[in-house]
């Protein structure tokens, strides 16, 4: 009897990072079958075009026509499209206060800090945070930039 393999469900969202990441060590405009092959595995050709399609909707990748298909570049990196994904579940909740008290009081204090440097930044209109100090991401990583 032969042994049947399942792969292992991706997380939420996990097939739209490893796309945007696989597009972002592109040196340029690239194609579907590209990444496709770039991501290995068993993927098919229609589920990377999904991808890349639901990419191009919440605006973190643009696409332009050559010959009879699309060449795809990043316009966000994965950090922007977490912070989507956050936004998105945070939008959907009733008591949104609530949900943001739950979420910062449950965080680590480094990354308590990094927030709140975020945030003070954020009030003052400036653009560098120090968070590059902490090794987290900041402004000019491209997090919040469109």
């Amino acid at each position: 009897m032969a042994t049947q393999h399942r792969r292992a469900r991706r997380g939420q969202g996990e097939l739209e990072g490893q796309v945007l990441g696989a597009l972002r060590e592109a040196d340029g405009p690239v194609t579907a079958a590209w990444v496709q092959e770039r991501l290995g595995g068993d993927l098919a050709y229609t589920t990377v075009v999904t991808i890349l399609t639901r990419l191009l909707a919440k605006d973190v990748v643009s696409r332009e026509r050559r010959g009879r298909s699309f060449v795809w570049t990043p316009t966000a990196d994965v950090a922007r499209l977490a912070a989507l994904r956050m936004r998105r579940l945070l939008d959907g909740e009733r008591d949104r206060q609530a949900v943001l008290a739950s979420f910062v009081t449950a965080l680590p204090p480094d990354d308590e800090r990094v927030l709140r440097a975020l945030l003070e930044a954020a009030d003052t209109g400036a653009t560098d945070t120090g968070a590059a100090d902490t090794g987290e991401a900041g402004p000019r990583d491209g997090v919040g930039e469109d």
